[in-house]
């Protein structure tokens, strides 16, 4: 089984964005996310009635990932590292399989900038090169083209097609589910 000793979740720095670990000062930011209709269109989760709903989601990433479930970051440009603009990482880690489901959601003001882009290379390696895994998949809405294309730029293969998978708000909906492994990623590496 996959260990993870990490007593603190690390930053992680890119030429434009410093990633760093979620703090309760990030809840009215997250808050802004969650009910933001532009970033929740294709994330079929309940929405946050107060901050402080927020503020219990944000305690509840950070003992996850204490317990080795989770490793989600708080976006943010180098120039203010104070203020959230998104979050990614690994919601669900499937430490036994060596195999993580990653997620991401950023705000429309920094939309088509290459900054999710940016954040999800640094995540991709930090998954394969430190955490050891050997594959990662993601889950997204069938209609969210932009997130597929996100996954197919950053080497992801579709792997399936769940019909009415999921139950929410009342409805039945669709998932489609991307993969990248680690040797495939070390394939992409040598061709760019």
């Amino acid at each position: 089984m996959l260990e993870l000793n990490l007593h603190d979740l690390p930053d992680i720095t890119t030429s434009r964005l410093l990633l760093r670990e979620q703090s309760l000062s990030d809840a009215p930011a997250l808050f802004g996310l969650r009910t933001n209709t532009e970033v929740m269109r294709y994330i079929d989760r309940p929405r946050p009635r107060e901050v402080s709903d927020s503020e219990a989601v944000i305690k509840s990433i950070n003992e996850n990932f204490h317990r080795g479930m989770n490793m989600i970051w708080a976006i943010t440009l180098k120039e203010n590292p104070e203020q959230m603009i998104g979050n990614l990482g690994y919601w669900r880690t499937d430490l036994a399989n060596h195999r993580a489901e990653i997620g991401y959601m950023l705000h429309p003001d920094y939309w088509r900038q290459g900054i999710l882009s940016e954040a999800l290379t640094a995540v991709i390696d930090f998954g394969f090169n430190t955490m050891g895994l050997h594959s990662m998949c993601a889950n997204i809405n069938p209609a969210n083209d932009a997130s597929r294309q996100l996954l197919l730029k950053h080497g992801f293969i579709k792997e399936a097609y769940f019909r009415e998978d999921y139950y929410f708000d009342g409805k039945f909906l669709d998932s489609e589910i991307y993969g990248l492994l680690n040797m495939e990623m070390g394939t992409l590496l040598h061709l760019s």
